[in-house]
């Protein structure tokens, strides 16, 4: 098995959650990006070789280069990204606006 590197934004709970938990115990590398650190610092602390929690607003769209820096600087490598952070936004999505999205 080839050990991959997954980024996953909104991994504090529910289906981000679930996926940070299963690519762990899948023996992956997984980068928790999180709006509130401490609510998967357990994940980190049972996993402090294969787990980054990163500190991440999905609104602010400047900060997904960073993230990805981090991802590289501890890892070497990116291969999964799970963009799961947000909320439901209506509309097509050819009609909202950036501004829309990040709201």
């Amino acid at each position: 098995m080839t050990t991959q590197t997954w980024i996953i934004t909104g991994a504090s709970r529910g289906f981000g959650r679930a996926l940070a938990e299963s690519a762990l115990a899948g023996g992956h590398h997984v980068v928790a990006a999180v709006r509130r650190p401490e609510s998967v610092a357990d994940l980190e602390a049972a996993h402090p070789d294969r787990c980054l929690v990163a500190k991440f607003d999905a609104r602010d769209i400047s900060a997904a280069a960073g993230l990805v820096h981090d991802t590289l600087d501890r890892f070497g490598r990116l291969d999964v990204l799970v963009n799961n952070a947000g909320r439901a936004v209506v509309g097509a999505v050819e009609e909202v606006s950036d501004a829309q999205r990040v709201s």
